[in-house]
């Protein structure tokens, strides 16, 4: 079987796949940081946005109350009566929802901020922090 080669066609030469390369190195390094910016602060208004939410249930029960859930009852109280009279829940169509990075909402009432406390640690989980490790928090 002979095999014909066109000596007119050819492939790339080792260089020109390298300066290829360093190309689309160059712009990933230049992209890269000014996407993952915007998933920090994506996650930041999305946890801001359940805090909203979360405090319009909890305004709601309330209203049916008369009291907003201890401490002790926490937020499973939006979700099944802990024993309130005049519970008309639930309060959130689809549950309790974790912050953006996936850790459960702090909650505590009576608060040391109003009638309740209802923040998020951030990114990094622990108290305090800058950017995107910055609390989040329902008073601010």
């Amino acid at each position: 079987m002979n095999r014909r080669v066109d000596r007119g066609e050819r492939g790339f030469t080792l260089i020109e796949l390298l300066v290829v390369m360093v190309i689309l190195g160059l712009l990933a390094a230049v992209v890269a940081p000014n996407v993952f910016k915007h998933v920090g602060t994506a996650n930041v208004k999305t946890t801001k946005t359940q805090i909203e939410m979360i405090g319009q249930a909890l305004d709601a029960f309330r209203l049916d109350t008369g009291r907003y859930p201890t401490t002790a009852e926490g937020l499973n109280a939006l979700m099944s009566n802990p024993g309130a009279e005049g519970w008309n829940g639930p309060y959130l169509k689809k549950g309790i929802p974790n912050d953006a990075w996936k850790k459960p909402y702090q909650y505590q009432s009576p608060g040391s901020h109003g009638d309740y406390d209802l923040f998020s640690y951030g990114a990094d989980g622990a108290p305090g922090g800058e950017g995107e490790n910055k609390d989040i928090t329902s008073w601010e």
